[in-house]
């Protein structure tokens, strides 16, 4: 209770190990579902389990206080259902991309969605870009490029579904600023459990493939339960860090996809990925920059 009382800029630190425990636990949601996905699990399954097991926390946090229907309300559902769906559907594509893709290619193309927001503000939310934000934007674009290779022996199909991905995420990063102090975020966690369970289920029903072993059931599970954690780690990140602390420590989760990649599927990035996913980095880094002063 102390330490929750104390202001953002009295424990940096403390957000800075909530935000890379966070991405760590992102990332092993994307080696699980990738595990599951190579073992023949399909993508509407995985992503059931992702939100179903969330939205029954959700529930669970929600109604600590009681069953009360008012604290399931929200003045703007329209809003909090569109940024549902574009997380929803994101992860769907995600899952069913990793079963083709490494995990450093996906998590490079995805980590563009930062270069993304910066560019759509200017047009959803009218904020000003100045030149080095525009250049910013166009280095890593060309990042994209780079890891994308389109006319290239490295190019698989899949990769136009994370490109979609990363676009996904930054309209659902700008409505959630929109909604940010609006809609609280345990009722946002609701909403996402709720709608992901209940588009996905008829479905994860139709496809559904039981896992042949317990530790792959327990995987499939384990997919609801980290992405809920990851998530209430990183907003409680933010209590602790200014988004400017804690942005560059997002970039943890090309090295975690890096070494899973590596010790369980014995993947190496090769040069292109690797110079790409620097690019995009940069790029994200020098919006960061900007954005600080």
């Amino acid at each position: 209770m102390v330490v929750a009382a104390k202001s953002n800029a009295d424990l940096p630190r403390l957000g800075i190990v909530l935000m890379l425990i966070a991405w760590l636990l992102f990332s092993l949601v994307d080696l699980g579902a990738k595990w599951l996905a190579v073992a023949g699990i399909p993508a509407f399954q995985l992503a059931f389990m992702r939100y179903a097991g969330h939205f029954v926390i959700s529930i669970g946090v929600i109604a600590k206080d009681g069953l009360d229907p008012d604290r399931f309300k929200t003045d703007h559902p329209w809003q909090v259902l569109s940024r549902a769906m574009l997380l929803i559907s994101a992860t769907v594509l995600n899952f069913y991309a990793l079963r083709f893709l490494p995990l450093t290619v996906v998590s490079a193309i995805m980590f563009s969605s930062p270069v993304i927001v910066c560019f759509l503000s200017v047009f959803v939310l009218q904020e000003r870009v100045g030149p080095w934000r525009w250049a910013a934007i166009l280095l890593g674009f060309v990042g994209v490029l780079v890891v994308v290779r389109p006319f290239g022996a490295a190019f698989h199909p899949t990769m136009l579904l994370i490109i979609y991905n990363a676009t996904a995420l930054a309209l659902y990063s700008i409505m959630t600023r929109r909604l940010s102090g609006v809609v609280a975020v345990d009722t946002m966690q609701f909403y996402l459990g709720l709608v992901g369970t209940a588009i996905l289920l008829p479905f994860a029903i139709w496809s559904w493939i039981q896992p042949q072993t317990t530790w792959g059931f327990l995987v499939l599970v384990g997919l609801g339960v980290m992405g809920w954690g990851g998530h209430q780690l990183l907003t409680n990140a933010h209590r602790f860090g200014t988004a400017n602390q804690l942005m560059p420590f997002t970039y943890s989760f090309l090295i975690y996809v890096a070494i899973w990649g590596y010790v369980f599927f014995g993947t190496v990035p090769d040069g292109g990925t690797l110079t790409g996913a620097a690019l995009i980095m940069c790029a994200g880094l020098i919006i960061w920059k900007r954005e600080q002063k």
